[in-house]
């Protein structure tokens, strides 16, 4: 009685230690789950960040602690209520939607490399169970607590080992009870298919490259995103010009619509030249109320940009168009060849399709490995200690049912039926699992399409070089040609300016009427316009050329610089 008692205490006391364990275990919240999983994600991204990609920073994803550098935006809209090039910037970068998504893909990215690295970690595992069983003629209570792990390691071997004790009482019958420990221990190692720890490896070096892609992906997207903001600022900020330049329009036409009208009165015009005048008027009001309808659509649609509610109020700086036009833009000294070569060197995402070819080589290898036999060697240890314990078939043991050998087809594998009554025996194992490689066409199938995909993504990556071609080629030609359509309406707008001026000391004098004054002013308005177009045309050109050579580097701030 004393020996079944402590036998039973001893067993209970295992049990609530596992107990215990687990409520440890149950003690980390959701919130440490995240913490833990976020620490392990971006020590992945920081170790893969390359200095080339650009400045570490913005790239945490917004309920993660930021970077010390990170953007922090206090308030959406300076006092001032002018949003200035960078603080649009700025803002676009903390609330643009697309940004967050782009932040959350690398994010899950890693996490996928996380979970790929967690394959080739050991992995614990532990538990307690007591029941009642009954095998014929004999019924008794037993109970069991384990613990151990299991793990693969890159050449394809498989270990587990666990460490177990048992107790059992008979009710009736003739056979006692005890108490029973048993280590049990596994490998499984392939001799033939899938030994190759490139083959067997192959999920994780996946994840890892994926990851890579996708850190290259998300700093070429940083990139191409800058200059989408400052391209809709620019052209938005045209706008506002546009409408400034025809209320301009408009008080001019007032003046002269005055000056007419005193030299009408004086009878020095003919009253048909006020009425010209006068529509002319009315024409220009009318392209005020369009032009300022334009420029509060561009400005609603810049605001979903910046990720902000199109109800927020606002005005864009156009010092920022009077610092471009007293800057001497020039566009870039070198000659179109050598951007072309820079792109091919330099661009992120044409450095994923080049890597891509690598992972459709190891695919093919993989689908090659496929094709042959396995043969595969079984190790199997079960050592049992019993105390007291009867060994006659049917009563107690343990169930060494754990994942490294679960699925073993080794013909000398013991039975798992969970039979707390099951007898214990001290066991150990060795075999080869063989099969010959005689039904292939699954395998088959699989290793012709690799190679097929292995040549469509060269294919793919030849076209990619193409369309970067392409890209830096027509880049340059549009930087040529707006930086040449800039110096031609500049010079156009001057002339339209001293024209107009002449044309109206000419109506002072009678030399000229009214209808060449409307029209000189007219194409002054014009050449406003045209200039302003043609400067901004020709900044955006330059920024999609230097973001297409991929020169173009984001700062920390957000904005770019070369």
């Amino acid at each position: 009685m004393i020996r079944d008692f402590i036998i039973k205490k001893f067993f209970y006391a295992i049990i609530f230690s596992l107990l215990g364990l687990s409520v440890l275990a149950g003690c980390n919240t959701p919130a440490d789950y995240k913490a833990d999983a976020d620490e392990r994600v971006y020590n992945i991204i920081d170790r893969k960040w390359d200095e080339s990609f650009g400045s570490q920073v913005n790239y945490k994803i917004g309920d993660t602690e930021p970077a010390p550098g990170d953007i922090h935006i206090e308030k959406a809209i300076p006092a001032s209520g002018i949003l200035t090039i960078p603080q649009a910037v700025a803002l676009a970068t903390a609330h643009n939607r697309q940004y967050q998504f782009e932040k959350e893909l690398l994010y899950t990215t890693a996490l996928d490399l996380r979970l790929a690295r967690h394959e080739f970690e050991p992995h614990l595992f532990g538990g307690a169970r007591e029941g009642y069983g009954k095998e014929g003629d004999r019924e008794g209570m037993g109970g069991e607590a384990d613990l151990g792990f299991d793990r693969l390691l890159a050449d394809g071997t498989r270990i587990g080992t666990k460490l177990g004790i048992a107790w059992f009482k008979v009710i009736t019958g003739d056979v006692q009870g005890g108490l029973a420990s048993i280590l049990t221990a596994t490998v499984t190692k392939p001799l033939l298919r899938g030994s190759n720890p490139e083959i067997v490896r192959e999920n994780l070096t996946q994840a890892e490259r994926n990851t890579l892609y996708q850190l290259r992906l998300f700093n070429r997207f940083r990139k191409t995103f800058v200059v989408s903001i400052i391209t809709q600022y620019y052209l938005t900020l045209q706008l506002l010009d546009a409408a400034n330049n025809a209320q301009d329009n408009y008080n001019t036409l007032t003046d002269l619509s005055e000056r007419v009208e005193k030299l009408t009165n004086a009878g020095r015009l003919p009253s048909l030249e006020l009425e010209r005048v006068w529509q002319e008027k009315l024409q220009a009001q009318d392209r005020i109320v369009e032009a300022q309808k334009l420029y509060k659509q561009a400005l609603d649609e810049f605001k979903i940009s910046l990720g902000l509610p199109t109800t927020v109020e606002f005005k864009l700086d156009p010092n920022e168009l009077e610092a471009l036009r007293v800057t001497r833009l020039t566009p870039p000294d070198f000659a179109e060849d050598l951007a072309v070569e820079t792109a091919l060197n330099q661009r992120l995402d044409l450095a994923n399709y080049a890597d891509i070819v690598a992972d459709a080589e190891r695919k093919v290898l993989v689908a090659s490995d496929a094709l042959g036999g396995e043969l595969g060697l079984y190790l199997g240890v079960d050592a049992t200690s019993l105390a007291g314990a009867t060994r006659q078939p049917g009563v107690g043991g343990l169930d060494d049912d754990f994942s490294a050998d679960r699925n073993r087809p080794n013909p000398l594998r013991r039975l798992r039926d969970n039979n707390p009554l099951r007898n214990f025996r001290d066991e150990a194992e060795i075999g080869i699992d063989g099969d010959l490689p005689l039904d292939r066409v699954l395998e088959q199938n699989i290793y012709r399409k690799a190679l097929i995909a292995r040549s469509q993504c060269q294919r793919q990556y030849e076209e990619m070089a193409d369309w970067v071609k392409l890209e830096v080629r027509q880049a340059y030609r549009d930087l040529t040609e707006a930086a040449e359509r800039y110096r031609l309406q500049s010079e156009g707008l001057g002339l339209a300016r001293k024209r107009y001026e002449n044309t109206l000391l000419l109506l002072q004098y009678r030399r000229t009427n009214s209808r060449r004054v409307l029209r000189a002013q007219r194409d002054f308005f014009d050449a406003q316009n045209a200039a302003t177009e043609a400067l901004v045309n020709y900044t955006i050109a330059t920024l999609n050329f230097y973001r297409d050579t991929e020169v173009l580097q984001v700062r920390p701030d957000g904005m770019w610089q070369l």
